[in-house]
């Protein structure tokens, strides 16, 4: 099993017992859920149905407990050499006789001998466990990273945190600017600069970018929080999206949006200084987006982001049904005996004929005063509100725009009045911006879709 395969059994484990390591609920409440998965047959990683033993769902939620995600990742398989270990001597010590010797020209050198050699593979594997695949000049020749880029838009988007300038009125807490890349053509499909990296914004930032370009085929985070939330896995599963987590070894897996946060520090970020609205701080980087990075040439496709993304023609968008379906949150809740369920403080009556059932509430965190019902993955109506002390989840809090600040003359307030001119006329040119002597304009109707989802 190659590394992507021990992560998607890893991922298959924690979705198992996401709920039941919760350390918030009660032993007995534990005991309820994990004889629940005992009792289902889950789809493997593999497409399989596997059913999941007692003992081994305790083990996964000890290991989640104490050591957290990577704890459920399977550890490569390591087995005992077979070959003989006089043979494995004279491998190493041709190696270290000649330090840029490749395993092939050691091989070579082990049967012009006379004598037998391990396979290549074989003798690979070994010289890497010995630390002798380097070369002469020190440099490691194990693992190579290729430029690797998408074949087509929407194939795979990468998503990332950046921290930004101090926000005023926000106790000297730093502006975070959440965003996904499309891989192939480097747009910015989808962004939110906000207060926090939690799951909320991740979220408003996403549904943004399937709002306004469609839905990806996969999505690559890190391991950050908000990336590995359960609400997050939901609205992947929901969309058919590959949820996708890089190795913390591996940073360069994410090598165009370090890039791109890159650019956003040396010609954005810049030009801000602390102490900026957290409003006015969307719309100004809402024009340089659209002015300025979309529309210049990338130095690696030959193209500007724009050109790229749309050379395939409008992108087939989720509806609203689905959308709303895929940024739902549910929790698993037990009736009462006087058919009533609580949450976050509220009380609900349910149909009584659910009275000790465990049902899936559904809700928007942004209101709960309706919550559909359903029991075994089948709608079950909607729960009547008895008592209401919250609207929302006690983690949403919405970041209002504040009032606009008042036009300067500066660099990136250009950029924003130019864009606010072209959103309303939708008819002047702003690519002499960028390019110099540059000619018509067009992808208003474009841009507009674009600024609708971006500054959501």
């Amino acid at each position: 099993m190659d590394e992507n395969g021990r992560r998607e059994v890893g991922l298959f484990r924690y979705a198992l017992i996401r709920d039941a390591a919760d350390p918030a609920i009660s032993k007995a409440e534990r005991g309820r859920l994990v004889r629940a998965l005992c009792e289902r047959e889950h789809v493997a990683p593999d497409g399989r149905l596997v059913r999941v033993a007692r003992t081994t769902l305790d083990r996964w939620i000890r290991a989640y407990r104490r050591a957290g995600f990577e704890a459920l990742v399977p550890a490569p398989r390591v087995v005992d050499p077979r070959t003989p270990a006089e043979l494995l001597e004279l491998a190493f010590a041709l190696k270290r006789e000649r330090m840029e010797r490749t395993a092939a020209q050691v091989r070579e050198i082990m049967l012009a001998a006379g004598g037998p050699a391990p396979g290549l593979r074989t003798l690979q594997t070994h010289l890497a466990r010995q630390g002798l695949n380097i070369r002469a000049d020190g440099r490691s020749a194990g693992k190579v990273y290729g430029r690797f880029e998408a074949s087509a838009r929407n194939e795979l988007w990468t998503g990332d945190g950046l921290h930004g300038p101090l926000l005023d009125g926000q106790g000297a807490r730093r502006a975070v600017l959440l965003a996904f890349i499309d891989d192939h053509s480097r747009l910015l499909v989808g962004w939110r600069w906000g207060t926090g990296e939690d799951v909320f914004r991740l979220e408003a930032a996403l549904r943004s970018g399937l709002m306004a370009r469609g839905v990806p085929q996969a999505i690559l985070v890190d391991r950050g929080s908000a990336f590995v939330s359960s609400q997050l896995l939901r609205a992947c599963a929901v969309l058919g999206v590959k949820l996708i987590h890089a190795s913390p070894r591996a940073a360069s897996t994410k090598g165009k949006i370090e890039r791109f946060f890159r650019t956003v520090r040396d010609q954005f970020l810049v030009e801000i200084d602390d102490g900026v609205k957290l409003g006015e701080l969307n719309r100004l980087f809402s024009a340089w987006l659209e002015v300025v990075y979309h529309r210049r040439v990338h130095s690696e496709t030959g193209q500007t982001p724009l050109e790229r993304f749309d050379a395939a023609g409008a992108p087939a968008l989720p509806t609203p049904a689905l959308l709303r379906e895929a940024f739902l949150w549910s929790q698993e809740r037990t009736v009462t005996k006087t058919a009533t369920v609580s949450l976050h403080g509220n009380q609900y009556e349910l149909d009584a004929a659910l009275v000790g059932r465990k049902v899936e509430l559904v809700f928007d965190p942004f209101d709960l005063t309706r919550i559909e019902v359903r029991y075994q993955h089948r709608p079950f109506g909607t729960a009547v509100a008895l008592v209401i002390g919250r609207h929302t989840h006690p983690q949403a809090q919405r970041e209002l725009p504040p009032a606009p600040a008042p036009t300067g003359i500066d660099y990136l307030k250009l950029l924003a009045a130019k864009r606010d001119a072209e959103l309303g006329a939708r008819r002047i040119d702003y690519a002499s911006l960028t390019q110099p002597g540059g000619g018509g304009g067009g992808g208003e109707d474009r841009d507009i879709n674009q600024e609708k989802g971006g500054e959501q």
